[in-house]
């Protein structure tokens, strides 16, 4: 079974390579596919998988194999519920924040599940693209009703796509800060894209396991200059408008390195406690990071804000890769794929001089 990127990813993700491939070798490995593997810290199944081969820009539906014949495919194909266990393994709802509102928003437990699609946001493109490629299920990062609303008539934005999943009987799931948490979770894979070592959590989970938490802490190999690792985290990132913006000092060495994917600047304590040469998150403000660089005396921890985006984007493949291997280890052939659609918000940027500094 493969992994297949689908949708127009528009211009701003057109010509990416697969986040650890290096464009002249074009590797296939996926970053967070090491990490894709049970709470008890084995695979979720046995044996090898095939590597997947999921990359923003490409256009393709998978296929799953054919060598049970039509009577047997449609006996083995699981229900909405069935499926639900195996997100259950890989992403328990127990490890989510308080705040936080994961898991099935819509849907029948007893429907069937061929097709499987992962996207970062529930956006109305993304949740068309998902019915127009037949998809089932719809397996979102960020909750659609994260904050409460009194009306989901379809004269408001949140209220069309419920109306639209719903009348073409497609199940939206979300997970988020259990996904963040998780052992191969969206931390992880920016981690394993950086080849970080000696890694652990960067805050610990309340009811997960010790490797289990928001955030990851770990040491690059060598250190490198904080401008080579800024360099080395545009190269694999989905392109968007706002690039990578840094504060420190270009040329400062760093080798122990703090990550958390998705908005990370409620957690500057505990990066300073983990004594971490410099922070890698996303939706950095203004105040949180002008009182964190006036903390650090211009100092470490250095500063490297991303796309939230982007930074959750790279899960994606890596989370279709570990529900694959569950579902295939249970009998259950589904297609699973990953949106290429650009869900960041932002179109351009303007800056006082071409090189970005100024």
């Amino acid at each position: 079974m493969q992994n297949e990127t689908h949708g127009s990813p528009g211009p701003a993700l057109e010509g990416q390579v697969p986040p650890t491939a290096a464009p002249e070798t074009g590797a296939e490995h996926l970053p967070g596919q090491d990490q894709a593997e049970g709470r008890n810290g084995e695979p979720p199944v046995g044996g090898e998988h095939e590597d997947a081969t999921t990359t923003a820009g490409e256009d393709a539906l998978s296929v799953p194999g054919d060598a049970t014949g039509a009577a047997a495919l449609e006996q083995q194909t699981p229900t909405l519920a069935e499926v639900l266990l195996a997100v259950e393994e890989l992403w328990p709802e127990s490890l989510a924040e308080d705040w936080d509102k994961v898991g099935l928003v819509t849907g029948r437990p007893e429907q069937p599940v061929r097709r499987i699609q992962f996207a970062v946001d529930p956006t109305e493109e993304v949740v068309q693209e998902a019915v127009d490629l037949g998809v089932d299920l719809l397996i979102t990062h960020h909750p659609l009703l994260l904050r409460g609303v009194s009306s989901v008539a379809a004269t408001t934005a949140k209220g069309r796509v419920i109306h639209r999943l719903i009348e073409n009987g497609v199940a939206l799931l979300t997970v988020h800060t259990n996904g963040d948490s998780a052992v191969g979770g969206v931390s992880d894979v920016i981690a394993d894209a950086l080849d970080l070592h000696d890694r652990e959590p960067l805050t610990a989970a309340r009811n997960g396991l010790p490797e289990e938490g928001v955030g990851r802490v770990g040491a690059l190999g060598s250190a490198v200059t904080l401008a080579d690792l800024a360099a080395r985290l545009c190269g694999f990132l989905p392109s968007v408008a706002g690039g990578v913006r840094v504060a420190g000092d270009r040329d400062a060495l760093v080798q122990r390195v703090a990550i958390c994917g998705g908005a990370g600047d409620s957690l500057f304590d505990d990066v300073r406690a983990r004594q971490a040469d410099v922070y890698i998150t996303a939706d950095l403000r203004h105040h949180p990071a002008s009182e964190a660089r006036e903390t650090a005396r211009g100092g470490r921890p250095y500063l490297i804000d991303v796309s939230h985006f982007a930074s959750e984007w790279l899960w994606l493949p890596a989370a279709a890769q570990a529900l694959d291997n569950v579902l295939e280890d249970q009998g259950f052939p589904v297609e699973i794929g990953v949106s290429g659609i650009n869900t960041d918000p932002w179109d351009f940027i303007l800056t006082p001089h071409g090189d970005g500094e100024g």
